[in-house]
């Protein structure tokens, strides 16, 4: 399941954003590649334990904490904390699956990665080529939004960013381990949830029907959490 996620930034925040991110220090994005990916990945990141990184990542956290559509899609129960990177001309990251597990900085703590996420920063007239491809059930689909969107696909896919060619593509991105390990009962939970979203607004919150899918939703979702 790939989700799109429109304004989770506004263009306010994206503005602010941009300003320490074009004033930060980039560095080589290799640096932190493993061993597979050394050989696809060129682009550069912030050291994501230092200024701007943390501020600007924690913002996208609260406001992650408030998307109702995140919220529902993603069912988070952990995430690594946003990471930053540009492509430049001629930058690009070859074909590949991020890795399955990491450990979230800054503690012994281990994360199972169900979910991969990126926000776009720059907007897509500003730069040729930095489309994110991921091999989906229903083919190739390509990704380039608008700055302050988000896309949200599973990690067991392939991917790659296509070489820039003009301008800068600049992005935030992270994991999150779902509190609902399995792709097609997450998939089903919010198909259902964006229902019962849908019916609130037709029929009001204590239409028995509302009151009934709500109710097979939460027990769905006892059923099947890992936590």
């Amino acid at each position: 399941m790939l989700i799109t996620i429109p304004n989770v930034l506004s263009e306010e925040e994206v503005k602010q954003f941009r300003e320490y991110l074009d004033e930060a220090q980039w560095e080589d994005g290799s640096n932190t590649a493993g061993s597979i990916a050394l050989n696809v990945k060129r682009n550069q990141q912030l050291d994501d334990t230092k200024e701007p990184a943390l501020s600007l990542g924690s913002h996208i956290l609260k406001v992650l904490s408030q998307n109702p559509i995140f919220i529902s899609a993603a069912l988070p129960h952990k995430i690594y904390p946003p990471k930053f990177n540009k492509y430049g001309v001629n930058e690009t990251y070859g074909a590949h699956i991020d890795g399955s597990l990491m450990q979230i900085p800054g503690t012994s703590e281990t994360m199972r990665t169900d979910l991969s996420a990126t926000i776009f920063l720059e907007e897509p007239e500003n730069y040729e080529g930095g489309e994110l491809s991921i091999e989906t059930k229903y083919g190739i689909q390509t990704v380039k939004l608008a700055a302050g969107d988000m896309v949200l696909y599973p990690s067991t896919s392939l991917h790659h960013v296509s070489k820039v060619t003009k301008g800068a593509r600049v992005a935030s991105f992270f994991w999150i381990q779902s509190m609902v390990k399995d792709i097609a009962q997450r998939e089903t939970l919010f198909n259902l949830d964006q229902s019962v979203q849908k019916l609130t607004l037709e029929l009001g919150s204590s239409h028995q029907e509302v009151v009934n899918l709500s109710g097979i939703y939460h027990n769905l979702i006892r059923q099947w959490a890992n936590t």
